[in-house]
């Protein structure tokens, strides 16, 4: 019981970070004067999203195994926009 509730919270962590990339990425104003500081922000985010992701794939069902693919997907697309863009 203790191991399907560790598994469920280590999920549930790993989808709340995930959000908190998305939130902190769209609320970033590109022309604002500290753009900077709000990428640092999302790196941050990012950075310990891919932590709780790889913590949870070591315990997940094959469906959650998907879900924190899609995650990382997700994340990725992200990066390599903030990376593409112009300075």
């Amino acid at each position: 019981m203790q191991d399907k509730q560790d598994k469920r919270r280590t999920f549930q962590e790993a989808q709340q970070s995930y959000q908190q990339v998305f939130d902190v990425y769209s609320s970033i104003e590109k022309n604002a004067p500290n753009y900077g500081t709000e990428l640092k922000h999302v790196k941050q985010e990012v950075n310990e999203a891919y932590q709780q992701i790889q913590s949870a794939l070591v315990t997940a069902s094959e469906h959650q195994k998907e879900q924190l693919k899609k995650f990382e997907q997700d994340i990725q697309a992200i990066v390599n926009e903030v990376n593409s863009e112009d300075y």
